[in-house]
């Protein structure tokens, strides 16, 4: 006997579909796997200290042996001002704020060959690792925060910094700015690093090389002025300024720069999103 066909056609839990999209999976999506997201989180955390003398104690010791060598070098051989205030703070601040963005850049990068294997066995939205990896080095940067907040308070009780705490809030636009900048390039250049493994060492190189090119370990009031417009061509360069602002009230504060730096952010984040969720599917045959 004929039956129609169903005017409604079923619902269907999997769809294949021929082609990648640009934009990868729904937000809906990625927060269905929020507990494979905190898992990732966890397990890179407590894998990072493992087998460690020291364990989650190097958190706080890279950070102050970074210093302690900024302080040796730039302070007392090369002798670079630092505003008045003490060296070991100033150094703190930019190292803080540095740390975050190489870290978090470096680990995006090769979020493609280090996954590859888990990528080929199983799905699961891919941008979930990039997100991972940014949860985790936010917590590692909460917790150097934490640090860089006993110092401060601790030059601010012996009278060495006077700090407005107000403008502590000004540190959140240059965390989030700089943490957007490291999650979009990091997605960029792990499209390429999945293809070209030695790209990771010309990254890693020039990663060194470009601290040079951002006010760490000086400020922008000591760049002479016919050369300051190619420093601020670094969109991250306004951002430490804010930074250390925030902290000691040192630095310059300039609104064209701050907008630049925000709209970089902004097309190159969405632009890496938009690279990693498109091309993903097409490197696992090759990352």
């Amino acid at each position: 006997m004929y039956k129609p066909a169903p005017t409604n056609p079923p619902e269907w839990e999997w769809e294949i579909k021929p082609q990648t999209t640009w934009y990868g999976a729904s937000l809906k999506e990625i927060i269905s796997y929020k507990d494979l997201l905190f898992r990732l989180v966890r397990k890179d955390f407590l894998a990072s200290y493992q087998q460690t003398l020291l364990g989650p104690a190097w958190i706080f010791i890279q950070p102050i042996l970074t210093v302690l060598t900024y302080v040796l070098v730039f302070n007392r051989v090369i002798g670079l001002s630092t505003d008045g205030v003490p060296s070991f703070l100033y150094y703190l601040i930019g190292i803080t704020l540095w740390g975050l963005f190489s870290e978090l850049f470096l680990v995006v990068s090769n979020a493609f060959t280090v996954n590859a294997a888990v990528f080929n066995k199983i799905y699961f939205p891919r941008i979930i690792i990039p997100i991972s990896l940014l949860f985790l080095h936010g917590l590692r940067f909460l917790i150097q925060l934490g640090l860089l907040f006993i110092v401060l308070l601790y030059f601010y009780f012996i009278n060495a910094v006077d700090v407005h705490f107000i403008n502590l809030l000004l540190c959140i636009p240059a965390v989030i700015i700089t943490a957007g900048i490291a999650l979009g390039a990091g997605l960029f250049f792990s499209i390429f690093s999945a293809k070209y493994k030695d790209l990771l060492s010309l990254i890693s190189i020039l990663i060194r090389l470009f601290m040079f090119v951002c006010p760490i370990f000086y400020s922008l009031s000591m760049v002479p002025e016919k050369i300051k417009w190619l420093v601020n061509i670094n969109p991250l360069a306004s951002q430490f300024e804010l930074f250390r602002y925030a902290f000691i009230g040192k630095g310059e504060i300039n609104t064209y720069n701050f907008l630049y730096s925000t709209v970089f952010m902004l097309v190159i984040l969405f632009s890496g999103i938009f690279l990693f969720n498109k091309k993903n599917e097409e490197l696992m045959d090759v990352a």
